[in-house]
């Protein structure tokens, strides 16, 4: 309390004592008995109210005693399953709930994990994939101002991620690895890694890459064996011995047929394997006849150019060349789309022949496009002229219809260089993307396709886009989702296929390890997304003809649906909308590949250099009795008294209002009753 504020109050004591002494002794002509009562009373009720009018802050003190938090991660993927340990597992969780001393010290926080990091519902050792590391990341986000330390129940295998070995970088608490599964080591054969490119072209030869790793003592042959259906397309001898136990197979195989082949590599198992699941491993191929060739246009160098290049590249279906507007005019039949990069008065030629041919083209307009050449050799647009350059940031529209558009989080990308101005459209547009100036929309297309006498095209307001594949890459940690969407743009300009009220977004394979998820958007006949609209998804599996039908789930701006619980096979489908006669079909693959199911050991080397590194101290699931003693004992984790110091101010002390109605109801009964009222 300051004294500016004690100096308010001794003067509302001054005021109140006035006010009681001058109608209760000054004004009264005979001392009357119960005067100083009413006097003080009056003191009371007057002083109280001006303290509510100054509202003096004090503060309050409370201490109160926080234990540490025991943080318990379990591992919830099959290989728990698969080196039946999860019986084992959910015994020692449930020894820890129950424990009392255990709970009177710590705060027991139950979490599960397998792809990402969850809260305990239920622990089921049925995810399909592991991410350790993840579980640090998000862990550090929850308890980085906490003492926490950490028991980790896991076989320490990880499917995918950065190394877990040193999270102790990002997470410092104390880890305390609990390790399931066996450690002795079994004679095995393994194919450890199988890299394949998803497409080939037809009468070529695509290559194949096969790591095969052998753990034994003693020296082994086996054969290294891939089938397409009935028919071996390539075998081979393998040695392996205690010192010569791995080799890499680099072989090429024939794509002689169009369409989508599915093919199987065994390594022959030895007859005392424990293991041989990880022996197979099934890979897909698409043989396609030809690539989409898309030319590059520029008179100018700029990092946008690579960008796009490698970006449209990221799909082999796709080549890319960079030219310049004179040196491809020769080539121009060769191409399916072309990008237009910043077009000047040199491009004169080349848009005629493009208008001619009904080429499809992408045109980025920028502060070093020609606008007066643009708005001359084009009549569908027309940009204002003011040679000033401004700053925009995107804004998804989520209405734009020729197809689904997933928002990347555009919002969160740098804004791009572009010319200051509007721009008028003399043709129906779809915009995907809008302008936004300092976080306010100005209704103006940043990125905008139309269609026009059986072309497609699309205009982009701004250069600058590397700069947003790399801050994709960032938020990402990948440049699938950018090079998806771009790539999205780029198959509906490659097409000329009519706009369909219906759009269905799925892959052709899917690996048995990951998601199988379907997107579909579904538009009114005024081409808005409609949400009302219930689609069903009706899958057929093509071996046994067997079919079910999902709903799909509206989520944000799509349907979708997980198919994930399906087993490997080939199926077909058809999306169908209920209120209205739409559908749309496919098909697609899921390989028969298990990760989780490739491992005959626990990772305990992992498991102890993660404890050595941040301070814990790892214990084998058959042997975790010393664990809590440990966990009690260890006086790095004791409960902390604290103390909040908080300001609260008078008007929230209930009592102050009850003291002047107690103060104001028996002045007035105790005048009422001596007659002076």
């Amino acid at each position: 309390m300051n004294s500016e504020t004690l100096l308010y109050i001794i003067l509302a004591g001054i005021v109140a004592l006035f006010v009681a002494i001058f109608q209760y002794i000054i004004k009264t002509k005979s001392m009357f008995k119960w005067s100083m009562l009413f006097a003080f009373l009056r003191f009371l009720t007057v002083f109280s109210v001006l303290l509510l009018l100054i509202n003096p802050m004090f503060d309050k003190v409370s201490s109160f005693v926080e234990k540490p938090n025991l943080v318990v991660a379990i591992d919830n993927s099959k290989s728990i399953k698969h080196l039946k340990q999860n019986r084992q597992a959910e015994d020692f969780i449930a020894g820890l709930e129950q424990d009392k001393a255990l709970n009177e010290k710590f705060n027991l926080e139950l979490y599960t994990f397998g792809e990402t990091l969850k809260k305990v519902d239920s622990v089921t050792f049925s995810e399909s994939q592991t991410n350790i590391n993840q579980v640090f990341t998000q862990l550090n986000q929850i308890y980085k101002q906490t003492n926490s330390p950490t028991v980790l129940v896991t076989d320490g295998n990880q499917t995918f991620g950065a190394d877990y070995t040193f999270a102790n970088r990002q997470y410092k608490q104390p880890i305390f690895p609990i390790i399931l599964g066996d450690t002795v080591s079994y004679t095995d054969l393994k194919i450890q890694q199988l890299n394949v490119n998803k497409y080939a072209y037809h009468k070529n030869k695509f290559p194949v890459e096969a790591i095969l790793v052998y753990n034994g003592n003693a020296p082994v042959k086996t054969n290294f064996v891939i089938t397409r259906g009935n028919t071996t397309v390539y075998s081979e001898e393998i040695d392996f011995s205690k010192s010569k136990n791995s080799k890499v197979l680099n072989l090429t195989l024939p794509a002689n047929i169009t369409g989508t082949g599915s093919y199987r590599a065994v390594l022959r198992p030895l007859d005392e394997e424990k293991n041989k699941v990880n022996n197979t491993k099934n890979f897909i191929v698409e043989v396609i006849n030809q690539k989409t060739k898309i030319a590059i246009v520029s008179d100018i160098w700029h990092p946008d150019l690579g960008a796009l290049k490698k970006s449209v590249e990221s799909n082999e279906q796709r080549s890319v060349i960079i030219v310049n507007s004179k040196n491809i005019l020769s080539e121009i039949e060769d191409y399916e789309l072309f990008i237009l990069y910043q077009p000047n008065n040199k491009f004169n030629d080349l848009w005629k022949r493009l208008d001619v041919l009904k080429k499809n083209r992408f045109t980025i307009v920028a502060p070093k496009t020609d606008l007066d050449f643009l708005n001359r050799i084009q009549s569908n647009y027309t940009i204002e002229i003011s040679n000033q350059p401004e700053n925009y940031q995107a804004e998804l529209n989520r209405n734009y219809t020729p197809f689904l558009v997933q928002d990347i989080n555009f919002e969160s990308f740098p804004p791009l260089l572009s010319n200051y101005g509007s721009t008028k459209f003399s043709v129906p547009i779809e915009t995907i993307l809008n302008k936004s100036l300092n976080g306010v929309s100005v209704q103006e297309p940043l990125l905008a396709t139309f269609e026009l006498n059986n072309t497609r095209h699309a205009v982009l307001f701004g250069e600058g886009i590397w700069q947003w594949r790399a801050s994709s890459f960032l938020n990402s940690k990948s440049f699938a989702e950018f090079d998806t969407f771009l790539g999205k743009l780029i198959q509906y300009l490659a097409s000329n296929k009519s706009k369909s009220r219906l759009n269905v977004d799925y892959e052709s394979i899917y690996n048995g390890s990951n998601n199988v998820i379907v997107k579909a958007e579904f538009f009114d006949k005024n081409y808005v997304f409609d949400a009302r609209e219930k689609l069903n998804i009706t899958v057929t599996d093509k071996a046994s003809d067997a079919s079910k039908t999902y709903p799909m789930v509206l989520k944000n701006n799509n349907y979708q649906v997980d198919l994930s619980s399906l087993p490997a096979s080939s199926y077909k489908f058809t999306v169908r909308a209920t209120k209205e006669n739409l559908a749309k079909s496919g098909s697609f693959q899921i390989l028969e590949y298990n990760v989780e199911q490739q491992f005959l050991n626990a990772n305990v080397n992992k498991l102890n250099q993660l404890a050595k590194n941040s301070s814990g101290r790892v214990y084998f699931i058959a042997n975790t009795k010393n664990l809590v003693t440990d966990l009690i004992n260890d006086n790095r984790f004791v409960p902390v008294q604290k103390s909040v110091k908080k300001s609260i101010s008078l008007i929230d002390w209930k009592y102050l209002l009850a003291i002047i109605t107690i103060s104001l109801g028996l002045e007035w009964f105790l005048r009422k009753y001596n007659g002076l009222i």
